[in-house]
Parts: structure tokens; sequence; C-alpha cells
């Protein structure tokens, strides 16, 4: 047990999720927190309906890089310590925010550092592109496989999938997702889907 319940409470959701991501320690709360938003954004939605959004933790300045601008940052010029995924009401812009398209990016303490960002794609690269997902997935995939970035998409289906050194390396569906936390991952096998608690994970050392 730490000092911090709150960390605590996330490793035992995503502890997991953030080993199969191969996820350093220096960047593991900031990642927790950014999961916990997305299957949050997958479960509420926005004004009655499901929306998708893309969300890229970490190696900011090479992210930043590979990225530009779809329309006016609505963060830009904000104070940083507005900005911070821990924070209440900055959690709720986000969930607004996420209607726009592009990705949002989050540095490694926490701080998004952008928003409505476009992610370059190789398009000539079919690796980054899989059998009925996206463009964001895509995108998703481009960015962990060129930067050290984790990505983290959320689907408008409530799938939430994370990449990392350009492949899925877990699934969360958060409905089933929040109805059973014991047994969520299995150390036998290298993917292992279990439908009641609505997660598959890629266990690290599989790939």
């Amino acid at each position: 047990m730490s000092a911090d319940p709150r960390q605590d409470y996330l490793d035992s959701i995503f502890g997991n999720v953030c080993r199969s991501a191969r996820c350093e320690d220096f960047r593991r709360r900031t990642l927790e927190e950014v999961l916990q938003l997305g299957v949050e954004i997958a479960r509420e939605g926005r004004e009655g309906r499901k929306i998708g959004t893309l969300l890229v933790v970490g190696d900011i300045e090479e992210t930043l890089r590979r990225s530009r601008p779809l329309l006016l940052d609505p963060l830009y010029g904000h104070p940083r310590e507005l900005l911070h995924v821990a924070r209440p009401d900055f959690r709720e812009t986000v969930k607004e925010l996420a209607q726009l398209d592009g990705a949002f990016l989050v540095d490694d303490d926490g701080t998004f550092a952008a928003a409505a960002r476009y992610v370059e794609v190789d398009v000539g690269s079919p690796a980054y592109f899989m059998a009925g997902l996206g463009t964001r997935h895509a995108a998703a995939a481009s960015i962990s496989a060129t930067t050290r970035a984790i990505a983290i998409v959320v689907s408008q289906s409530s799938i939430v999938r994370v990449f990392a050194g350009g492949e899925v390396r877990a699934e969360i569906i958060p409905e089933l997702f929040l109805m059973s936390r014991e047994q969520l991952f299995t150390p036998d096998a290298a993917v292992r889907q279990l439908p009641e608690a609505g997660i598959t994970v890629a266990v690290p050392g599989s790939a």
C-alpha cells in the first residue's frame, strides 16, 4: 500500500494494463489517470451520444513534431496548473472538447499540452491499419510506433484500446469492465479475453 489511496485505487484497476503497455514508472500515474478519463468518456458520451477521441501520453516534444493543429488549440495560453488530468473541473472540460476532431497530447506529468491535433500517419504502411478499425486507431498505432508515447483510443463503439509500440496492448469495454474487477487479467496466456470483465490484455513479453 502506498501513501496515496488514489494511486492504490488506480493501480488495482489499471496496473496490469500499464504493465502490458510497458509503461515506465515515471509515467504510470498519468497513464492510469488518462485511462480512467478515457473509460469515463466511453461510458458517458456527450449530449446523449457516444463520442470517440484519441489521447496520446508522453514523449511530448516528438508527438508535437509528428502532429499539427486541426484548428485553434482551445488549451493554448491557459496556465499549466489548470490543465492537469487530476483536476475534476478540467476533466469535464476534456469531455466537452473530446467532441472536436483531433488528438489530445498529454505530458508525462499529467498536464495536457495540446488538443485538436492531427496525428500524422504513413498511409503507405498497412501495419497501422487494422481490419474494422478506422483512422483514429491508425493514428494511435503510428504515433506509438514512431515515438515513446502510449496512445489511448476511445471508439464510438465505447471500447477503449491502448496502443504501445504500434500494437494494441489492451482493450477495455467499460460497461462490462465496471461489473467485475476480480480476475481481470491472466498470466497464463499471451492474450485472453474475459467477457465478464470486459478486458483483453496482452501480457508483457508475449510480443
